[in-house]
């Protein structure tokens, strides 16, 4: 009769832990949803011009800082200019030599540097 008991106790001591648990469960899925999205920075979405060296490989169109990158992009996996070894490094083809001031290997991340002298 004791062992029943017991168990008994053990049963009644689980059932409003994991109640709780259900509820601490329902109240972050609530704080997940209102959260509020990133808004993108404005300075990203203005318009900007590209000099002419660049419109012979984007277009000449004004288009955002982030539509460049992306162009710039397509062209260099269109023309498979990554280089194969280190995928970090862009191999430049005669457009994109005299954008990067004549190098002829420039990493992904010093890209950006030269594209934005290139755009007004």
């Amino acid at each position: 009769m004791a062992t029943k008991k017991r168990k008994a106790a053990k049963k009644a001591a689980k059932k409003p832990a994991k109640k709780m648990m259900k509820k601490t469960t329902v109240r972050r899925k609530a704080a997940k949803k209102t959260r509020a999205k990133r808004k993108p920075n404005p300075s990203f979405m203005k318009p900007m011009t590209p000099s002419d060296m660049l419109a012979s490989v984007i277009g000449n169109k004004p288009m955002p800082r982030t539509e460049v990158t992306k162009r710039i992009w397509d062209y260099i996996k269109k023309n498979k200019l990554q280089d194969s070894i280190k995928r970090t490094m862009i191999n430049a083809d005669e457009k994109l030599r005299d954008l990067f001031g004549g190098k002829k290997q420039v990493s992904m991340f010093e890209m950006t540097k030269y594209i934005n002298k290139h755009l007004k």
